[in-house]
């Protein structure tokens, strides 16, 4: 397993968000973490790459304790794509080698200028290359982000709501990259989802969270009616089309 998470809770002061967590990653799986807000998706990715100090259980990236590794060692196994990004007048070549950081020891060397020009070429931005960021779209600038952490050459990719202000064409674009580059390099993708029907299209395995807690994980056979309903209070029908599950709300 790349990733464990055993047992993980987490709490801002007496206000517990994350409670008795439990899963596993496999090298190369696509995972979508669904739920709705406030159910602790973005805290409990913080706390896979210790932004955030989880308070009882473990995590362990290839068998690694997290709690145990240095931060240069976490970035060079975890690329984290928060769901801001800072933008500023450093243009996308520049921006991407950024993610060379963890191993440049006394200046940037051959290896780390190919590696990025080749993720450049993978994520469809070598035209954008001395372009500034600050005059890219949303979802070229979405891009430039997952290409530095790409760079970083990570074993696990951390992505919090990577499509949540991005036009539909956009949408499908950075998720077929994320997922092609995912197969391609091996890495396992978790990917903190709100778009039901957008995760069950690229993802092959989901943890819904509830409350804090695990409420069911597995492959699509989890994605259920009767699932959305208890941990979204929505009914709904879900349909296959096209090989691809969606979920369609009733009339209300």
């Amino acid at each position: 397993m790349v990733l464990s998470v055993d047992k993980v809770e987490f709490s801002y002061g007496k206000a517990n968000i994350l409670k008795d967590i439990n899963f596993k990653v496999k090298k190369g799986d696509f995972v979508s973490i669904l739920g709705v807000n406030g159910s602790g998706k973005s805290t409990l990715m913080k706390c896979i790459n210790r932004i955030l100090k989880f308070k009882e259980g473990m995590i362990f990236v290839e068998e690694r304790d997290v709690r145990e590794m240095k931060e240069i060692e976490i970035a060079r196994k975890m690329g984290y794509v928060p769901q801001r990004s800072e933008t500023g007048f450093i243009i996308v070549f520049d921006a991407v080698l950024l993610g060379r950081k963890p191993y440049i020891k006394w200046d940037v060397s051959s290896k780390d200028i190919e590696l990025t020009e080749e993720i450049l070429k993978v994520m469809n931005l070598e035209e954008y290359a001395l372009r500034y960021i600050n005059e890219l779209s949303g979802g070229e600038m979405q891009k430039v982000v997952i290409a530095r952490a790409l760079v970083q050459q990570p074993r696990i990719l951390l992505l919090d709501e990577p499509t949540s202000d991005l036009d539909l064409k956009n949408q499908l674009e950075v998720m077929k990259l994320i997922k092609e580059v995912s197969c391609a390099q091996n890495i396992a993708s978790i990917v903190v989802m709100h778009d039901i029907n957008l995760a069950l299209r690229y993802s092959d395995k989901f943890i819904v969270l509830k409350d804090g807690q695990v409420f069911t994980s597995g492959g699509r056979e989890v994605i259920t009616p009767e699932l959305i309903k208890e941990a979204y209070g929505v009914d709904v029908h879900i349909k296959t089309f096209e090989g691809v599950p969606l979920v369609i709300p009733k009339s209300q």
